[in-house]
């Protein structure tokens, strides 16, 4: 049986539960941004070492919302369809029982199953409840103001380039698969040139996907990676720009790659950007 049908609500002591009551202030967060967030990154986020445990956490989620969308007589989106798969973009196969057809969503096509998920996370982000339903369960939003630590990395800095990112940058060139793309990927262009002005670090292309990758090397401090946070989402949006003036299919993405690892400070940002970050890439000899 489904852990989407099985898993009880938010009020209980049960680990998942307690969870659940964390996680829900973050999806909330996700909603009002947005932008949706990887098992990955929100499993991290609640500091649980297996993401394939969020299933029983998001179960109890919409649980909850289900209850409650009976008790007030009207829909609640299901705000965990926000939590998607990295490879395909998707929630996992139990949020079909809590969309209208329920059990037939695992049975679609893939184009299907996306088109359908795309109309739900369009009502996620277009409910103006949220801040009612975190009320409903007593629970408090979560923290949504970086100005602080943004502001930090909006200093002029400059400086020419260090031969620890240069070594960095021709690395993941030439080895894709450390950020996850296929081992047949051709080899990445460096410093590949965009109309803006700006410079991807590494650009891949393999006809099905345009990939930057953004490469913050071992001396990178905090302030640098807040800015490679944000320029990945300048670089995704140039990209597909780009793609529409070529009249193709806009799937870009824009990677931040870091040779250390991601602080933890940061990683509620990360989230809220909906950035893709590969840490602890090592640059190797031979």
């Amino acid at each position: 049986m489904s852990t989407a049908k099985i898993s009880e609500p938010i009020s209980g002591d049960k680990l998942y539960q307690k969870r659940a009551r964390a996680a829900l202030p973050l999806l909330v967060r996700q909603a009002q941004a947005g932008v949706p967030v990887f098992y990955s990154d929100l499993a991290e986020e609640l500091g649980m070492p297996n993401p394939r445990n969020l299933n029983y956490v998001l179960g109890s989620i919409g649980q909850s919302l289900e209850r409650l969308s009976k008790a007030w007589k009207e829909k609640v989106p299901p705000i965990q369809c926000l939590v998607v798969n990295k490879g395909t973009g998707l929630p996992g196969e139990g949020i079909g029982w809590f969309l209208v057809k329920k059990e037939d969503f695992a049975t679609l096509p893939l184009r299907q199953k996306r088109a359908i998920v795309e109309a739900e996370l369009q009502h996620v982000f277009s409910y103006p409840r949220w801040a009612d339903v975190l009320e409903a369960f007593s629970l408090v939003p979560a923290e949504s103001d970086y100005t602080p630590i943004v502001t930090k990395a909006s200093r002029p800095f400059g400086g020419g380039e260090s031969e620890q990112h240069k070594a960095l940058k021709e690395y993941v060139a030439h080895n894709p698969a450390v950020i996850g793309l296929k081992a047949t990927t051709p080899t990445g262009v460096t410093e590949y040139a965009l109309p803006s002005g700006d410079s991807l670090d590494v650009s891949f292309n393999d006809k099905k996907v345009w990939v930057a990758a953004e490469v913050k090397s071992v001396i990178s401090d905090e302030a640098d990676i807040i800015r490679g946070l944000f320029q990945c989402i300048k670089y995704r949006a140039v990209m597909e720009a780009v793609l529409v003036s070529e009249a193709q299919p806009q799937n870009a993405r824009a990677i931040l790659v870091l040779e250390s690892d991601f602080p933890q400070s940061l990683i509620s940002l990360r989230n809220i950007l909906g950035v893709e970050v590969v840490e602890g890439v090592t640059p190797k000899n031979g």
